[in-house]
C-alpha cells in the first residue's frame, strides 16, 4: 500500500462509503473530500466532513498507518491542528490533539477493491514502453482527447517559463526577448546554449543599426560567435574579420568562446556556422519581425518570413575556408516547423496571457493544429500504439505525456491511467 494510492482513493471516493464510521463508531458523511495539496502541509484542504451530527470544515490527512502521524512529527506542527479527519489504511493507534481531544479516524483497508490496488501495482511495475501499453487502445476517445487538451496546456505553460524568465531579465522588452529566444531556437538542441549566449552578447539594437548590410550583420554574428578570432585565408572571411574589428570597437563588444560550438556528429547542414548564416539572413531580410509575428493571422503569413536561406558565400561553404559544391541551404520545412512550435507558439501564448488577450492564445493553439506532427522515436512509438500524431497539437501533448507522466509512472495523475486502473 502507498500513500499515493490512498490519496487517489480518498480524492475520488473509490471506496465503500456504506455505513462509513470512525474508529469510535461515529457515523461519517463526506460532504467535500477537499482540495488535494501537493505541497507541504495537510494532504487535503477545505474539506467538509459530517461526524455524528456535527459538520466540520477543515483539513484531512491521509496515512498508511495511523501511527505514521507521529513518525512524521505532525503532533509538533501547528499546520495540523485543524485536521478534522485522519484517513488511514490501518488504524493501529489512537491519536489526540494537544487539547486532549481524540482526532476522528476512519480506516478504509476493508473498503477498497483489491482489483483497484492490483491494477495500480501492475502499472507501477510494468516494464513496457509506457505502463499501459497493452491497455491504452481500450480507452474511450473522449478521455484521450480530453487528456490531450489538458497536456497541451501544461506543456505550453512549462515552455512559457523560459519566455517569462527571459522577459523579466530584459525588463519586459518584448522585442529583445523574442530576438534572444528565436536565436536560441536556431541552435536547435545541440547548439541552443551557445546561440543563447551569442544573442545576449549582441543586443538586437546593435544589429538593427546595420541590418541594411548583410555583410555587417554576418560580421557581427560570426564575430560575436568567436569564429573570426582565428587565422582566416579566403577573401570573404578576411573582409568579415576586418569589418568585425571595427564594429567590435565601436560597440565595445565581447565575443563568446568559439569552443562552445559543437560540430561533432552533426550533419553539415546543421553546422552552427550554417545556422548563424541563416540567422543573419533572417535578421537582414526581416523588418519588424516581432510585430509581423503578432500580426500574422495564419501560418501561411509566417512561413515565408522564417524559411530563410544563406548568403552567396555560404552556398559553397559549410565552414570558413573550405569550399564545397554549390548548394542552397534553406532552413526548410522541418526547421521552420521547429521554430514555430518552440518559439512562435509559446511566445504568442505568453503574450496573450500577459496582455489578457485570448486572441493570441487561441492563435497559438490554432497554429499547432496546422503544423505537421514531429517525427521522432517518441511520436513513432505513440503511433504504433494507435494514438493520433496528425499534427503538432497532438505530438506536443504526447511528448508531455511520455516525459512528465509515463516515464515517472504518474498513472494516478493521468486521466488515461486512472480510467484504466478503475476499469481494467
Amino acid at each position: 500500500m502507498t500513500e499515493e494510492f490512498l490519496h487517489h482513493i480518498w480524492k475520488f471516493r473509490l471506496f465503500d462509503q456504506l455505513e462509513l464510521v470512525t474508529t469510535n463508531n461515529e457515523k461519517i458523511e463526506i460532504v467535500k473530500a477537499g482540495e488535494h495539496n501537493f505541497d507541504a502541509g495537510p494532504d487535503f484542504f477545505n474539506a467538509r466532513i459530517k461526524v455524528g451530527e456535527t459538520l466540520w470544515a477543515g483539513n484531512v490527512e491521509v496515512h498508511i498507518n495511523a501511527s505514521d502521524w507521529k513518525k512524521h512529527n505532525h503532533q509538533r506542527d501547528k499546520a495540523y491542528d485543524n485536521i478534522i479527519l485522519h484517513v488511514v489504511n490501518n488504524a493501529d493507534e489512537k491519536l489526540f490533539r494537544s487539547s486532549g481531544e481524540e482526532i476522528p479516524t476512519v480506516e478504509i483497508k476493508h473498503r477498497v477493491s483489491g482489483r483497484l490496488y492490483d491494477n495500480y501495482r501492475y502499472f507501477k511495475t510494468a516494464p513496457d514502453w509506457i505502463p499501459c501499453a497493452k491497455q491504452i487502445s481500450g480507452v474511450p476517445p473522449l478521455i484521450v482527447n480530453n487528456t490531450i487538451d489538458k497536456l497541451l496546456l501544461e506543456r505550453l505553460a512549462r515552455k512559457s517559463q523560459a519566455v517569462i524568465s527571459s522577459l523579466e531579465l530584459n525588463n519586459n522588452n518584448w522585442e529583445e526577448t523574442f530576438y534572444q529566444l528565436l536565436a536560441r531556437n536556431f541552435g536547435f538542441k545541440t547548439n541552443a546554449e551557445p546561440f543563447a549566449l551569442l544573442a545576449k552578447s549582441l543586443p538586437s539594437t546593435v544589429l538593427a543599426k546595420h541590418k541594411n548590410s548583410l555583410l555587417q550583420v554576418e560580421a557581427l554574428l560570426f564575430g560575436q560567435a568567436g569564429m573570426l578570432d582565428e587565422h582566416l585565408a579566403d577573401k570573404y572571411a578576411i573582409t568579415l574579420q576586418n569589418e568585425y574589428v571595427f564594429l567590435r570597437q565601436k560597440f565595445r563588444l565581447q565575443p563568446i568562446e568559439r569552443h562552445l560550438w559543437k560540430f561533432l556528429r552533426l550533419r553539415p547542414l546543421n553546422f552552427p556556422s550554417i545556422r548563424i548564416a541563416q540567422f543573419a539572413s533572417l535578421v537582414f531580410n526581416s523588418s519588424h519581425l516581432f510585430s509581423k509575428m503578432l500580426e500574422a493571422a495564419s501560418l501561411a503569413e509566417l512561413r515565408p518570413l522564417l524559411d530563410v536561406s544563406v548568403s552567396e558565400y555560404w552556398e559553397t561553404h559549410y565552414t570558413f575556408g573550405r569550399q564545397t559544391a554549390k548548394r542552397p541551404k534553406r532552413l526548410g520545412d522541418d526547421g521552420v516547423n521547429n521554430i514555430l512550435i518552440n518559439t512562435i507558439v509559446p511566445f504568442l501564448f505568453v503574450y496573450g496571457k500577459q496582455k489578457a488577450d485570448e486572441r493570441y492564445v487561441d492563435r497559438a493553439l490554432l497554429f499547432l493544429e496546422g503544423i505537421p506532427g514531429e517525427h521522432n522515436a517518441v511520436t513513432a512509438a505513440w503511433e504504433e500504439l494507435g494514438l493520433p500524431v496528425k499534427n503538432a497539437y497532438f505530438t506536443q501533448s504526447l511528448l508531455q505525456l511520455k516525459t512528465e507522466y509515463c516515464n515517472q509512472k504518474k498513472c494516478l495523475s493521468c486521466s488515461i491511467g486512472t480510467y484504466l486502473i478503475k476499469n481494467s
